[in-house]
């Protein structure tokens, strides 16, 4: 099973909405929170060549002063776990296919950022996440949700909420 980085995002916010992406029930054009963190990277790192595919990884953008420095733009920290997860599972597999790379992720609406490099714990934790997702993605249906702060505003809010 080919495991995306919005997948490896997904386990560390929610089980369930992993589970509804991952079989296609992709809500997220709908949402409000989708639709402002497409202006933010559409707006901000403008002299960057963008949405660069490297071996199924979409990268935000990719500077090369001194090494290889890989970027994913996001809109606010609230997420971080989430954030650091997907942006190591770029590296770990990136360095399975001989690239070695650090990561940037990049707040530009603080004016922050935060660079990651792959340690041997965190490829652990990286090689668990993915038997985890594989796990989640193969259930018949759907892990029951559990209730988080920001459920409220999710795009999969309806459909695990809707009784």
């Amino acid at each position: 099973m080919a495991i995306t980085g919005t997948q490896v995002a997904y386990l560390f916010i929610c089980p369930t909405k992993l589970w509804y992406f991952s079989h296609h029930m992709q809500m997220e054009q709908n949402s409000d929170l989708v639709a402002t963190g497409r202006f933010i990277d559409k707006n901000t790192y403008k002299r960057e060549r963008k949405n660069i595919v490297i071996e199924g990884i979409a990268i935000d953008f990719i500077r090369t002063n001194n090494g290889v420095e890989l970027h994913e733009v996001k809109k606010s920290p609230k997420m971080e776990k989430s954030h650091e997860m997907q942006a190591l599972y770029y590296l770990y597999t990136l360095k399975k296919k001989g690239i070695n790379a650090t990561i940037v992720i990049d707040y530009p609406t603080i004016r922050q950022r935060k660079r990651l490099e792959l340690t041997e714990s965190e490829e652990k934790a990286i090689g668990e996440a993915t038997e985890r997702i594989e796990a989640i993605v193969s259930l018949p249906k759907p892990p029951s949700p559990e209730r988080k702060p920001f459920c409220p505003k999710c795009a999969y809010y309806e459909l695990c909420w809707s009784e």
